[in-house]
């Protein structure tokens, strides 16, 4: 967020997009690498990520502040993960408020019929976020090689 300026005045500067080349798929990486420290994300692999599923990147002007995914239902289910990703600097601001919204909009256009999302436990911002949201633990593990384990949790209804 640039010097001096309020939440009203940043949100009112926020612009959200799907990723239409190479340098917001970088803009998306970067995001997801700094929060997810622990699964890093090649350049081809955002590539592949965004033919399946609806990617985004935000902006407050040119500055980038987040990213979001979500994931479409798979198979015969109807659960869809939305996850919405806020850079430290610019948490508290109300840009996870609008990403999440966006992604749960777009959920429920596929047809949800949960929602989950996914966090890193070491995410503490995150896990505050998630269940200010209504969301509860339903799953801890460890992928291979992870020390740090994920939490899967659920939109309670």
């Amino acid at each position: 967020m640039r010097e001096g300026l309020g939440c009203s005045a940043a949100m009112s500067d926020l612009r959200i997009q799907r990723p239409d080349g190479d340098d917001a798929l970088k803009d998306w990486q970067f995001v997801h690498n700094t929060i997810i420290p622990t699964h890093l994300l090649s350049l081809e692999d955002v590539r592949e990520r965004a033919q399946r599923h609806h990617l985004e990147v935000a902006y407050a002007g040119d500055e980038l502040i987040g990213c979001s995914t979500v994931r479409p239902p798979a198979d015969d289910a109807l659960t869809v993960t939305v996850i919405a990703r806020v850079l430290e600097a610019h948490r508290g601001q109300g840009f996870g408020e609008e990403l999440y919204a966006r992604g749960l909009s777009r959920a429920r256009e596929l047809g949800a019929e949960v929602i989950e999302t996914v966090v890193l436990s070491s995410n503490e911002d995150g896990l505050r976020f998630a269940r200010k949201h209504g969301f509860v633990e339903i799953e801890r593990y460890l992928l291979p090689g992870d020390s740090i384990p994920w939490i899967d949790l659920r939109l309670a209804r």
